[in-house]
């Protein structure tokens, strides 16, 4: 066989092969680039919502505890702004039906409160005209809870502070485990290491166990809805739970858009503890005329004549830095 031959011969056997492996990699990297924009657009939801639950409507809230966990948590408005955000990187921001097709496919939310969590699911109910409608709803607030084989139970929060029921004496007790240790006939606010382990075990076990269900449940929506995905509740390590649990926040999940000849699956985090900023201040003293930058909370009486951002701003402005004095 000539080599002209040989030469058309392999043409059209690797050619269409090329073809194929090339058309591959062109999807493969088309949900590639799909996946990380979904997962940006879930990330930068979960985190606006996250910064918005701890924007209390009223401020006598945060005294009620003495711990700088505790926040009253604004779940409507934290839920709001996730799905806004959500649909405004989805491009459906004025798409009503758009928003109804991309919100089928979250199957849960929960807002960690810091003495219970909220879940944001899809709710079946009847209206008056006896049609059955199926609408994401928020689940009534679950305790972090436990109960101890000797009757005594015990509602959790995101750090010390608890209120337990004293099966022996039967009354209600609550404060830090360290002010109440030795104080009751509760075994286990007497040991710190133990009390910590199972705070964060049963936190967590009662937030995972309630998603596996309500996400789960999700399927029986989703195929009504033409939705051909099985939803559950995905692997998440057990350090990714031990540290969502440190403050309060939002989890959102979002499963079974078609990306390709795949699905997208993911979750984020949204936390909501609120980082006081330090305010830098410039002042002058009056008996040298030298200027000097401080942090706001230092006590010195230097005449404050401007207040800074940041050390470098105050530096760039001519003023010296002082160390802080308490």
């Amino acid at each position: 066989m000539k080599i002209t031959n040989w030469a058309i011969l392999f043409v059209c056997i690797f050619i269409p092969f090329f073809l194929i492996m090339d058309f591959r990699t062109s999807d493969l990297e088309s949900v590639s680039e799909l996946n990380h924009q979904y997962t940006i657009a879930l990330r930068t939801a979960a985190q606006d919502a996250g910064v918005i639950l701890s924007m209390n409507e009223m401020q006598e809230y945060e005294t009620e505890y003495r711990s700088i966990k505790f926040f009253k948590v604004n779940k409507e408005l934290a839920i709001d702004t996730f799905f806004m955000t959500l649909y405004l990187n989805f491009g459906v921001e004025r798409d009503p039906i758009g928003q109804g097709a991309l919100a089928a496919y979250v199957p849960a939310i929960v807002v960690l409160d810091y003495d219970g969590y909220y879940l944001y699911t899809m709710t079946e109910y009847t209206a008056t005209n006896g049609e059955t409608i199926y609408k994401h709803m928020w689940r009534p607030k679950k305790p972090y809870a436990f109960a101890d084989s000797a009757g005594n139970s015990i509602n959790f929060t995101l750090d010390d502070y608890v209120h337990a029921y004293d099966d022996t004496t039967r009354k209600w007790v609550q404060g830090f485990r360290y002010d109440l240790q030795d104080q009751t006939h509760i075994p286990l606010l007497n040991d710190g290491a133990s009390f910590e382990t199972l705070r964060k075990s049963i936190i967590v076990k009662s937030i995972q166990d309630d998603l596996a269900y309500f996400i789960n449940k999700h399927n029986e929506y989703a195929t009504r809805n033409g939705i051909h995905y099985s939803f559950k509740l995905p692997e998440i390590a057990e350090e990714d739970w031990v540290n969502s649990i440190n403050d309060i926040g939002i989890m959102a999940f979002i499963q079974g858009i078609p990306v390709g000849d795949q699905y997208y699956n993911s979750y984020a985090f949204g936390g909501g503890r609120l980082m006081k900023k330090v305010v830098i201040n410039g002042g002058i003293d009056d008996n040298t005329g030298m200027k000097y930058y401080y942090q706001s909370d230092c006590a010195y009486s230097y005449r404050v004549e401007e207040k800074f951002d940041s050390k470098k701003d105050a530096a760039a402005e001519g003023y010296y830095p002082r160390e802080c004095v308490r």
